[in-house]
């Protein structure tokens, strides 16, 4: 668009990019179509709108913000002379302002101001850390898929046992630091004829867990059944145990709807047979008064779910709407259903404390590190209880770059970054301190997100998007604040299309990224040879792979390319396996010349080689992608794809593609002389 138009002034003033960089150096124009789509669903109408005034115009602007995010020490902005401030803090205390650079209190706040000609505003204040404080020295630990890690226990797919189990051998027995897990969010249930979609990373909810992890054996009333109640469960566990020897034994894949379908009926036959005790019942009622409306939210959203379908938007009008006298009455109507799914958000609950007490008990500095989805489903009950807050007409995804020429379009509803600010980002910091209720860290996806996120109006192609800003001294302040209350580390997934300065306010705020093997390298130098370890950045969580790259057995033999191939989502296959094999090549020049490939030296060795190159490196975390200690090659999820490959289905196997228990992984010899290798030397000479 060439000039200030009035609709590129309205698309500034409101942080929508009308320019933007899809190949680096060379800037390319937004769509008409897209800004005004953007804009609309921004709440602004691009023909009728004015366009803000000077936000510093101290005497006819707002006299504040809705929110003020200040980090420690700073001071409030300026404001008309002889404007009176009074601060009123969370606990409800009244302080005076100071008058100097004397430190407020950390936490959400509200602002009073009274300006000379009678004006008066109100805001959130908050006061955020100014840095979080680095990982607890250096620590290796364990990415793992939940789901994906079967015990000779768990109902068909990993539960929160098998992760508390995981990381107590993996604590006690190796000296791990943590143990990151894929989002454990719950999903939005399929409809009829139709399964629950798999991705951990379109969830119904970002607030609650999903009760499919649940052990139903680790419930403590399990173990007051009664003969009749007893026998029902112990034929599902019967039933359970096929869907688990299926899925070890022959060949299939991790089916959630069995399993969940399983796990409901004993759950109800749990939550008839035997009442809660006094203590359990408070406790139980504790966590009600302490969640409350976002949990009777997404139970309402739940039990409305199984009368009329997993899509909110095909409900009865009045339904649609979490607020309407047609919902007050459903929820009367419903009230053991809401119930009963609150009780199954409690088990959860309680189960993951338990997880997260077994790994500092194994003498774990960190723990569990929990992964925050960047966004929710459409149809959950997060999208039907914050319609107000999230942008409708468009979806978040991401521009076309390398790794995607096409772009992508991920579905996702995006938070409205004026709503945020209206209602002191009380979502977000909701969702991040039930996150790190039970965690020592998380992983934020897609952290680019605090700053500014790819929105797609409906039906655009994703390449037809734009950017939108967030406020990200807000974002990041309110991610630092809950960090520090609950006492966690927190790393941002930065790879694919970071702007610039991204990085860099990361580390100033102590928020690790994220750097993968095969992308560090010296882009400076004449053909961008292998990042030398040493060079690597120390803010970060050292990784070689990830869930959405091929396991590192499979990039050594470049099968990830021949499945593109069998996939039909590659446009050179010949040329993808030229690089493949070049790349492999230079990398095992690069760790032979750095004394890390013993003689003939074979694929467990080469693979160990990889991760002994990490722990070179001042990264202050290692993660070990499980399937890689296996020899594993099938990736967990494939990108770009659907019903193509069994995306977030798979079981971790073994290197000849034998799916493995947690019993078996923890015995293997493979596994153990990795993970030894990792520590040794880490440990240096």
């Amino acid at each position: 668009m060439e000039g200030p138009t009035r609709l590129s002034r309205l698309a500034a003033a409101h942080g929508v990019a009308t320019v933007h960089e899809a190949v680096p150096g060379q800037p390319a124009e937004v769509p008409r179509e897209t800004v005004a789509a953007v804009l609309v669903a921004l709440g602004i109408d691009p023909e009728a709108d004015e366009i803000p005034g000077d936000p510093d115009d101290l005497d006819h602007g707002p006299l504040l913000p809705p929110t003020l995010v200040l980090r420690d020490g700073d001071q409030p902005p300026p404001l008309p002379p002889g404007t009176t401030l009074r601060l009123h803090t969370e606990d409800g205390v009244a302080l005076p302002l100071p008058t100097g650079p004397a430190p407020l209190p950390l936490g959400y706040h509200t602002l009073h101001a009274t300006a000379p000609d009678g004006r008066t505003a109100e805001a959130t204040l908050i006061v955020v850390p100014p840095r979080l404080p680095a990982p607890p020295g250096r620590a290796f630990g364990l990415l793992v898929q939940l789901y994906s890690l079967l015990s000779e226990r768990s109902w068909g797919m990993g539960d929160l046992v098998d992760l508390g189990d995981l990381a107590s051998w993996a604590g006690h027995t190796h000296g791990a630091g943590f143990v990151q897990v894929n989002p454990l969010h719950a999903a939005v249930p399929g409809g009829p004829g139709q399964p629950t979609d798999p991705s951990p990373y379109r969830p119904a909810t970002r607030r609650y867990p999903d009760p499919v992890h649940l052990r139903i054996e680790d419930i403590p009333e399990y173990a007051y059944l009664d003969a009749d109640a007893r026998h029902h469960i112990d034929q599902l566990l019967a039933r359970a145990a096929e869907l688990r020897a299926d899925v070890l034994h022959r060949g299939a894949h991790i089916d959630r709807d069995a399993v969940w379908d399983l796990k409901r009926q004993a759950l109800e036959t749990l939550r008839a047979a035997v009442p809660l005790g006094p203590g359990r019942r408070a406790a139980y009622c504790a966590f009600l008064a302490a969640e409350g409306e976002a949990l009777e939210d997404h139970a309402t959203w739940c039990a409305l779910a199984e009368a009329h379908g997993p899509d909110w938007r095909g409900w009865p009008a009045g339904l649609r709407d979490p607020r309407s006298p047609a919902t007050a009455r459903a929820r009367a109507e419903l009230l053991e259903r809401i119930d009963f799914h609150s009780w199954l958000a409690w088990l959860t609950d309680t189960q993951l404390a338990r997880a997260q007490r077994a790994a500092r008990a194994a003498g774990m500095p960190i723990g569990l590190v929990h992964d925050l989805a960047l966004g929710v489903h459409p149809h959950g009950s997060d999208a039907w209880a914050q319609a107000p807050i999230l942008a409708a007409g468009v979806s978040a995804g991401a521009p076309p770059d390398a790794f995607n020429t096409r772009g992508q379009d991920w579905g996702l509803p995006p938070w409205r970054p004026d709503r945020l600010a209206e209602h002191g980002y009380e979502p977000y910091r909701q969702l991040l301190a039930g996150v790190l209720r039970h965690a020592g860290g998380v992983r934020i996806d897609h952290v680019m997100s605090q700053f500014r996120l790819w929105w797609i109006p409906e039906g655009a192609d994703p390449a037809d998007g734009t950017y939108v800003s967030y406020d990200a001294n807000a974002m990041l302040g309110v991610l630092a604040l809950e960090a520090h209350r609950a006492g966690a580390v927190v790393i941002g997934e930065d790879l694919g299309t970071v702007a610039p300065g991204v990085r860099e306010e990361l580390a100033a705020r102590g928020i690790a990224g994220t750097s993968v093997l095969w992308f560090e390298r010296d882009w400076a130098a004449p053909g961008a040879p292998p990042l030398p370890p040493e060079a690597w950045r120390a803010d970060c969580l050292a990784t070689v792979t990830t869930h959405d790259l091929p396991p590192t057995a499979a990039r050594l033999a470049a099968d990830h390319v021949r499945l593109r191939d069998l996939l039909d989502i590659t446009d050179d296959a010949e040329g993808e396996l030229r690089d493949a094999h070049a790349e492999n090549a230079e990398w095992l020049a690069y760790f032979d010349r750095l004394g890390l490939l013993p003689p003939d030296a074979g694929e467990p060795e080469v693979i160990a080689a990889a991760y002994r190159f990490l722990a070179r490196t001042p990264a202050r975390m290692v993660g070990v992608w499980l399937p890689d200690a296996t020899g594993d090659r099938r990736p967990q999820n494939v990108p770009g794809t659907w019903r193509e490959y069994p995306n977030w289905r798979l079981p971790i196997a073994d290197a000849d593609g034998r799916p493995t228990t947690l019993e078996a992984l923890a015995a293997s010899p493979r596994v153990v002389a990795l993970l030894d290798a990792l520590r040794a030397e880490m440990a240096g000479p």
